[in-house]
């Protein structure tokens, strides 16, 4: 049969209760992703990870079973959604371990103006995109110069003698809105680094409808907010997992992907429809025409922001990892499918490095790190790790690569910090059963990030787990032999929401200590590099929304955090929302963001054999170095 003339089948997905209609042999897990129905993918669809799975309830797939799917889990119709190819009309269950759920999200937008802090001060209101109230001098024979020049005049009499350029787009409408309004316009002003650009001109009074949009674009999530630039307001926001989330966990998984057939062009359109969604439910709560919208400003590391522009990043990861740009030249945003009106420009905030990006400057920008004299750590918890540590004077920078043990990746029953995540741990009793809090209440269906850090600080204190991450198999009967080695039984299965027994095991714990290890590792190797000691750090800043949910305490139990007095710890939550959100407020915060990135200096800690011996000290709860844990009680000593 030829390929015009496939087979079609349709495939319903269970719980959303969508349809999808695809060809004769589609994968599975491409399907859902046609469909809209968001599937865990960490690995990308290599089949490596074992997130994707789902339940064929009816119909016939082309399958195998893999080392993912238990045989009695096969037998009752469970797959590997990216190994499975569909060959019938076919209905689909996603299992709750399975789905991304968005209740999480929502949560974090209505907490998000309780936990940021916006530190940076001395910065004045004036946003980089202005509106001016013009009135032109009708022509006449005696004066019959051209719209334009009678227009620059008008703005060179409001605003003083200055540079401008125009863009053909505003030439293109000039000369039927200045008529149409009898002479009285807005122009509407772009700030370009010093040079005013004019973008836009409207009849009438317009100068109360001037809004913004800033979005932090992670690999995980987006987060957006609708600005108010003429009060200086947050009108809205809204958040959604990141479209490309279906390609991969990772920023590795996306630039892997970038290279099959269409990958490039798929992962632009994934990321670009999400900013549409969360621009539609932004302008809607608030009620504001998207016409309105003059300006664009974009915090995200550097992967994802060549993953937007369409721009090529595979040579992200290749020594002497170079990107394709560090600060990107400005860009119309409709160019690049966004849905904003044609004379819209937007604005990424730079990077620094392949692993450094614009929503680490977005960061410290929104600290104000680079205006204090005090030597500060700046910590972004995630899968890069992102370090900086300097002053008003001086910064260094790296990526320490955690992997992705903090947002449940790795982990045999991690997840998402979302709905039915176990987020905290303590033990009720001498003969270690535990006591449990889940998100959202409910019976929990794994564990999240938080959760494992505090799971294992109060394992390593009440000595369930020795320093080297192994169980003392005689503390407890819930600590067993399981199919992957020792393991400990959290939720036993008629307990759990997915029927199955939740466990931390020993394979758990050895990959929290690497991820812990590499970001502690960045910390020495980042402070040694400029001839100071971690007692010499003024400050400590954590930002990203996991960072909003760390416990202090037990982060520095495990080694994750140095120990010291724990006043010395601030929390900004989101960093690159705030600096990006900063940005629209002002010009001269737009200009500072290229200087702050201008001034960090990025070590490449895979290079650094220091880093190394580092890392291998940490590879320890707390560390091999006692000393510098001097407040950690492990196992009921000091």
């Amino acid at each position: 049969m030829s390929a015009d003339c496939k087979l079609k089948y349709k495939v319903h997905f269970e719980p959303d209760n969508v349809d999808v209609v695809v060809d004769e042999g589609a994968n599975l897990m491409q399907s859902a992703i046609a469909a809209g129905v968001h599937i865990n993918a960490n690995c990308g669809g290599t089949g490596t990870c074992g997130t994707c799975n789902v339940l064929v309830k009816e119909g016939h797939v082309e399958s195998h079973q893999t080392s993912k799917v238990s045989a009695a889990d096969y037998k009752r119709g469970m797959r590997q959604s990216c190994q499975t190819k569909v060959m019938s009309d076919m209905v689909v269950e996603v299992p709750v371990e399975s789905r991304l759920e968005t209740s999480v999200l929502t949560q974090e937008k209505l907490t998000t103006a309780a936990i940021g802090q916006t530190l940076a001060t001395g910065w004045r209101f004036a946003p980089p995109v202005e509106k001016r109230l013009l009135e032109l001098t009708p022509p006449s024979l005696e004066d019959n110069a051209s719209d334009l020049s009678r227009l620059l005049r008008c703005i060179e009499k409001s605003c003083g003698p200055t540079n401008i350029e125009v863009d053909f787009g505003a030439v293109n409408k000039l000369a039927k809105v200045v008529r149409a309004a009898d002479w009285k316009v807005t122009a509407t002003f772009l700030d370009n680094n010093g040079l005013r650009r004019l973008i836009n001109i409207e009849p009438g009074d317009t100068r109360g409808t001037n809004y913004s949009l800033a979005f932090d674009i992670g690999t995980t999530a987006v987060r957006g907010q609708l600005l108010d630039l003429a009060r200086g307001s947050v009108l809205a926001q809204a958040i959604d997992y990141n479209g490309q989330i279906s390609y991969g966990a990772d920023v590795i998984s996306r630039i892997a992907q970038r290279g099959k057939p269409g990958g490039r062009e798929k992962l632009q359109k994934a990321v670009v429809e999400t900013l549409n969604k969360l621009i539609k439910e932004m302008v809607g709560q608030a009620e504001v025409g998207i016409d309105n919208v003059n300006h664009v400003v974009v915090a995200a590391n550097t992967v994802m922001v060549h993953l937007l522009l369409g721009l090529d990043p595979q040579y992200l990861r290749l020594s002497p990892y170079v990107p394709t740009v560090s600060n990107p030249p400005l860009v119309k945003a409709q160019e690049l499918g966004i849905d904003v009106a044609q004379h819209v420009y937007l604005y990424a905030v730079p990077s620094v490095a392949s692993y450094v990006g614009g929503d680490i400057v977005a960061g410290i920008l929104g600290s104000g790190i680079y205006q204090r004299p005090k030597v500060t750590l700046y910590i972004d918890i995630g899968t890069n790790g992102e370090i900086v540590v300097g002053n008003r004077d001086w910064m260094v920078t790296s990526a320490a690569s955690a992997g992705p043990t903090f947002e449940g990746g790795g982990i045999k029953c991690g997840m998402l910090a979302t709905t039915g995540a176990i987020e905290d741990f303590e033990l009720k009793a001498k003969n270690g059963e535990p006591g449990l809090s889940v998100i959202g209440g409910g019976k929990p269906k794994g564990i999240c990030g938080s959760g494992i850090i505090n799971m294992a600080a109060v394992m390593l204190r009440t000595g369930l787990v020795s320093q080297d991450g192994k169980f003392n198999t005689a503390a407890t009967h819930r600590i067993r032999q399981g199919d992957d080695g020792y393991e400990y039984l959290l939720v036993p299965a008629g307990e759990s929401a997915t029927g199955k027994d939740i466990v931390f095991t020993e394979i758990d714990m050895t990959n929290l200590i690497r991820a812990k290890a590499a970001l502690y590792a960045g910390y020495q190797t980042l402070v040694k590099s400029v001839g100071s000691r971690m007692d010499s750090i003024d400050e400590v800043v954590i930002a990203g929304t996991f960072g909003s949910r760390l416990n202090i305490e037990n982060a520095i139990t495990i080694g994750l955090l140095p120990d010291m007095p724990r006043d010395k710890f601030i929390f900004i939550g989101n960093g690159s929302l705030l600096g990006a959100r900063l940005i629209s407020y002002s010009a001269d915060l737009l200009r500072e963001s290229r200087r702050v990135a201008a001034m960090m200096t990025n070590l490449e800690l895979s290079e650094r054999a220091d880093f190394m011996t580092n890392y291998t000290a940490a590879m320890f709860l707390p560390h091999t170095e006692a000393g510098l844990f001097p407040s950690v009680k492990i196992g009921g000593v000091r």
